[in-house]
């Protein structure tokens, strides 16, 4: 079953041609899903160094073996299945200006193990020119399932490294297995079951630490002069899409949205709202959020529109396809977004959504530019291909790809700015450990937001309210 991404979007359509359903996913950047993204060589992890295991539902590696070796799975059916699904489904019909038909043989009798065929296919994918067609081996395939699950197995805490290159304690996640065994930010995480981190990156340390649920780890933490044991026991861990959501300010309710990847990010939203309801504005913070599913997208911006289109997608033969908002709006509040270069796809969707209608004023940098959607594919040897397979525009028909949406209101940061703290609140590239809050006053285009609202606030008529029954 094919599923489909736009940076990331994941959205169930029936494609009119055929009767299997879809997912849609938008997926930003360079296609990697980061929820922890750092700037200059900053040293937070993104989100498959939450310390995942390997999620439900799919093959074991003895069981992809097994059909291997039965000769259910051959290196050449999962190349062919690539050739194929490019050839029906890839948005662009002239390939790159190539006859497609010349990769379908190309590799007869070559492919003798899976390694080839991976190859093979990367090198097929190369001609297309597209970087967001891409070919994930099983690991990376994986770690794509876990975030749209909105779960993983792990111990639940957000690891980086400090300016001496040790591998360090951001913070543990509340509530899971690291929190209740008392690790703390600046813990130095010396050993993983007995072998050093000194020189492991933070992907290889966070490597070290997966395993499969109820699994066992130990860590040595280095706290100061101490050097203590911690034996930890792997569990489910849930994957937050809504960062923070909180009072700020005194009267605006401020949301920080760092994805829209999870099944989960919906009912968080709601949730985030319910949290706010005595608010008077509202602050969507999609800076450095990469994009998601986007039946997300959608869904949340119909919690702020009353009328009008949210997006359209075009496919490969020019069929343009509206999304229209149900006209049930749950929260009616002034409202800003901030944006900067790091929101791209599902985050510009919504953006532009909200601010083509007339609904929310955009503060901060020009976003990132992604405009395409892409199917997500499961191969039989348990890895997978995103194929970009349509391209979206905004409500006012604006093509927004490698252009970017241009903020109402700009604020430009510089790398002197991060250096002194007053990007992104949640930043802190001279103590990355360092736990901050949106209350600080010294993130320069939060604080314009701010300025922004109050001033819609003194505006309006005082009626607007988050809906209840939320």
């Amino acid at each position: 079953m094919g599923k489909m991404l736009v940076g990331k979007i994941c959205r169930r359509v029936m494609n009119k041609k055929k009767t299997s359903k879809k997912t849609w996913l938008i997926l930003g950047l360079s296609g990697t899903i980061l929820i922890s993204l750092g700037l200059g060589g900053a040293s937070l992890m993104n989100l498959g160094n939450l310390v995942a295991g390997r999620t439900s539902g799919r093959p074991s590696t003895r069981e992809l073996v097994q059909q291997v070796f039965r000769g259910d799975v051959t290196p050449s059916s999962v190349y062919e299945r690539v050739y194929r699904l490019i050839k029906q489904d890839y948005y662009d019909t002239t390939y790159n200006g190539q006859n497609w038909s010349r990769w379908e043989h190309r590799y007869d009798g070559k492919l003798k193990s899976l390694d080839d065929a991976h190859k093979a296919i990367e090198t097929m994918l190369a001609s297309l020119g597209d970087r967001y067609t891409r070919f994930l081996d099983r690991e990376a395939f994986d770690e794509e399932k876990t975030q749209i699950d909105a779960h993983f197995y792990g111990i639940g805490v957000q690891i980086g490294l400090d300016r001496s290159q040790r591998i360090i304690v951001i913070a543990p996640i509340e509530g899971t297995p690291a929190s209740r065994a008392g690790l703390m930010p600046n813990d130095e995480i010396a050993e993983i079951d007995g072998k050093s981190t000194k020189g492991m990156s933070v992907d290889e340390a966070a490597k070290q630490i997966k395993g499969p649920l109820n699994s066992k780890v130990i860590l040595t933490l280095v706290r100061g002069s101490k050097h203590l044991k911690s034996e930890i026991i792997r569990a489910q861990i849930p994957v937050k899409a809504v960062q923070t959501a909180k009072m700020i300010d005194g009267n605006i309710g401020y949301i920080r949205l760092s994805s829209f990847i999870s099944e989960q990010a919906i009912a968080e939203v709601r949730e985030a709202l319910a949290k706010l309801s005595k608010a008077r504005g509202l602050i969507l913070d999609l800076r450095h959020n990469p994009g998601g599913l986007l039946t997300n997208a959608i869904d949340i911006s119909n919690m702020f529109l009353r009328s009008g289109n949210i997006v359209s997608t075009v496919d490969r033969d020019g069929y343009k396809t509206p999304a229209m908002c149900d006209g049930r709006p749950i929260c009616d509040l002034p409202m800003v977004i901030l944006i900067d270069d790091g929101s791209a796809s599902a985050a510009e969707i919504t953006s532009g959504a909200l601010r083509d209608n007339g609904r929310a004023t955009l503060v901060g940098q020009k976003s990132f530019g992604k405009g395409l959607v892409q199917g997500i594919n499961r191969l039989d040897d348990g890895s997978g291909v995103n194929i970009t397979i349509a391209r979206y525009l905004t409500p006012n028909d604006t093509d927004i790809h490698k252009k970017g949406i241009v903020p109402d209101v700009q604020v430009s940061l510089k790398e002197k700015d991060y250096l002194a703290g007053r990007g992104p609140w949640w930043i802190d590239l001279q103590e990355p450990a360092k736990a901050h809050t949106p209350d600080e006053k010294r993130d320069v285009q939060l604080n314009k937001a701010l300025e922004i609202i109050k001033t819609k606030i003194g505006q309006s008529n005082n009626d607007h309210s988050v809906a209840k029954g939320i």
